[in-house]
């Protein structure tokens, strides 16, 4: 995609977010709205400028889906190679289920902290082409820009969730292909990915410059990945990564999704523990970058 065409885009997307409803004054609005009508209005104002965002994000995917697939090469090659090596050696204790079976959620999990981490990168484009001046100048609510560049980068992880769950059945793996266990790994996939996309926009926003944030993306990939229960068991961590792993978000999202994909895997925390955690730092974060989100121009 062009840059200049990506900020034609952007800057007529700033022009069409709706603007929240505000209370009527003058002659003609003599009473005050009853706060509930406000507050409805408000809410709708807030979800219509999410959904704008998500389209014009998806757009972008849409016109370029070699993003996707060069993007599950690493997965695919974990669950190839690292996976099948793994389950030959038989040095992770996995219960009933085999090595493969159990690495499927972590990879998964893997891939969507992969495509989320550096999701912050478009606002310094943004920034840079002079689109971000529009958003912050728009009538737009700071957390509904946060919270739609959050929900799009949901939507990239769940197109690239069906690759590796693809690759995954072709290699043997026992998924629960049930309607409510689908359901619930695709809200923990959605959730997982609107985490670190926030994450990264909260460190695109500090950084400013697309070095500094591709190097601080690098360094905190495998950290996350490998302090979490992705590729082996809580059970046999040390004492210190293990409390690491407690506080990383990506152990419950991996969590989640192992109890509700594979075949008789069972959760090590507990799903209202689990999903619990992901909502309430998906807030923090959003309330976070939202706060945040001026200081990138400055």
């Amino acid at each position: 995609m062009k840059p200049d065409a990506r900020g034609e885009r952007s800057a007529d997307l700033a022009e069409r977010i709706p603007p929240p409803e505000l209370p009527h004054a003058g002659a003609g609005a003599r009473r005050a709205r009853p706060i509930h009508v406000a507050l409805v209005d408000a809410v709708i104002s807030f979800v219509s400028q999410v959904v704008t965002i998500v389209w014009a994000e998806t757009n972008k995917l849409r016109r370029d889906p070699m993003e996707l697939l060069t993007r599950a090469v690493q997965p695919v090659l974990w669950l190839g190679v690292f996976g099948v090596v793994m389950s030959r050696t038989r040095a992770i204790p996995t219960g009933d289920m085999s090595y493969v079976d159990f690495m499927v959620p972590g990879i998964l999990a893997q891939s969507v902290l992969f495509v989320a981490i550096f999701y912050g990168i478009s606002l310094i484009w943004e920034r840079d082409l002079g689109i971000l001046h529009k958003y912050l100048a728009s009538p737009a609510y700071r957390g509904a820009l946060v919270s739609g560049k959050a929900a799009s980068a949901g939507v990239r992880a769940l197109a690239q969730a069906v690759i590796v769950c693809i690759v995954a059945l072709v290699m043997g793996a026992h998924l629960r292909l049930a309607p409510l266990p689908l359901i619930g790994a695709l809200l923990f996939i959605v959730l997982g990915a609107a985490i670190f996309s926030t994450f990264s926009l909260a460190i695109a926003c500090l950084v400013k410059t697309r070095e500094r944030f591709m190097g601080i993306g690098q360094v905190l990939t495998m950290p996350l990945f490998f302090a979490s229960n992705a590729i082996y068991p809580l059970a046999i961590m040390p004492r210190w990564l293990r409390v690491l792993s407690q506080g990383n978000p990506l152990t419950y999202q991996v969590d989640a999704l192992r109890a509700l994909m594979v075949t008789g895997g069972r959760s090590g925390i507990g799903l209202g523990t689990d999903l619990a955690v992901e909502v309430s730092v998906l807030v923090l974060l959003v309330l976070v970058a939202a706060r945040l989100y001026p200081t990138a121009v400055q």
